[in-house]
C-alpha cells in the first residue's frame, strides 16, 4: 500500500548520483518506548521532525517513511509527507528499506543510493545526510556510515554506545559494544579518546547491495553483539566511514526524550 501527499514547494536538489533516496524506517512497537514515533516534542511528533529535517538535505531526490503501522502512516499523511506501508515481520530498518526498494523503486539504477535515516533522531542535522551521501561519489563504495569522536570517557564504556575501528582507508574493520581498541597499557578509568570512534547509526547502501544484504542470514557475530552491520562485514562487504562532528541525539527511552526536549527547547 502506498500513501503520497507531495510536499508543498520544491526545495530539493538532485545529488550527484542522480538517484539518492532517503528512507525513514519507523515502527510503533518498541520494548523500551512503544509508540515513540508519535510522541510530541515541542508541538510536533517525532516522525514529523525527522521527516522535516531530512527534507532539508540537498542530496536527496526523494524522501519517504517506511512503516508497518497505520497510525504512523496517517500521521505522515497529515503533514503532507510520503509514506509506504511495509510488512510487520522485519527485524531491522535495513530490511524495511529493502522492501520499499523492491516494491516501489523496481527500475532504479543499481548504482543509485538509499540512505537509511533513523526514525528516532528528531533533530538530525541535514548536513550529516549530505556528508554520508558524498561517500558514494566514489563508485566503488558499497555501504557507508558515519562515525565521530568521543567527548566523554564514560561513553566509551557504555554498551549502548557503539564503537568502531577502521583501516587506513576509512573502511570499518569491526563494530562493538565494548571499548575497541582495547588499551592494554592504559588505565581502565581514563581511555585515550583520540583512539576511539563512536558509530552514528545512519546508513547508506548502493541499491544493488541493499537487495543482496537483505537476503543474508543473521551471522554469529551479529547475534552475539546484536549489531546488524556485523552481518555485512562477516559476509565480506566493505563499509566506508566518514567522520562527522555533529552530535547525534537518538531517543530510545522516555528519559532520552526528556533530555532531548530540554536541549532543543524552543525549536
Amino acid at each position: 500500500m502506498f500513501y503520497h501527499h507531495p510536499p508543498k514547494g520544491e526545495n530539493k536538489l538532485l545529488c550527484s548520483m542522480k538517484e539518492c533516496i532517503g528512507i525513514i524506517p519507523a515502527r510503533f512497537a518498541s520494548s523500551r518506548f512503544p509508540g515513540k514515533p508519535l510522541v510530541e516534542i515541542h508541538g510536533k511528533t517525532m516522525i514529523r521532525r525527522v521527516y522535516e529535517q531530512t527534507m532539508k538535505s540537498s542530496s536527496l531526490s526523494d524522501v519517504a517513511v517506511a512503516t508497518d503501522d497505520e497510525r504512523i502512516a496517517n500521521e505522515v499523511i497529515s503533514f503532507g509527507g510520503k509514506v509506504f506501508l511495509t510488512g510487520s515481520h522485519h527485524q531491522t530498518g535495513t530490511d524495511r528499506c529493502a522492501e520499499v526498494l523492491e516494491k516501489h523503486f523496481p527500475h532504479i539504477s543499481k548504482q543509485a543510493v538509499i540512505i537509511n535515516i533513523q526514525g528516532d533522531e528528531p533533530f538530525i542535522d541535514p548536513l550529516q545526510i549530505d556528508h554520508l551521501a558524498a561517500c558514494f561519489q566514489d563508485e566503488e563504495v558499497q555501504l557507508a556510515t558515519l562515525v565521530k569522536s568521543f567527548y566523554h570517557a564514560d561513553e566509551v564504556f557504555n554498551p549502548n554506545t557503539i564503537k568502531v575501528v577502521c583501516d587506513l582507508k576509512g573502511n570499518a574493520l569491526y563494530f562493538s559494544r565494548l571499548p575497541i581498541p582495547f588499551e592494554r597499557d592504559a588505565g581502565s578509568e581514563k581511555p585515550d579518546l583520540t583512539k576511539h570512534l563512536r558509530h552514528i547509526g545512519i546508513y547508506g547502501y548502493r541499491a544493488s547491495v541493499l537487495g543482496d544484504i537483505s537476503k543474508l542470514l543473521p551471522s554469529q557475530l551479529e547475534q552475539t553483539e546484536k549489531l546488524e552491520q556485523l552481518r555485512w562485514l562477516e559476509n565480506g562487504y566493505k563499509i566506508m566511514t566518514a567522520r562527522s562532528e555533529h552530535e547525534s541525539w537518538s531517543i530510545d527511552t522516555p528519559e532520552d526524550l526528556k533530555k532531548v526536549a530540554q536541549h532543543f527547547s524552543g525549536q
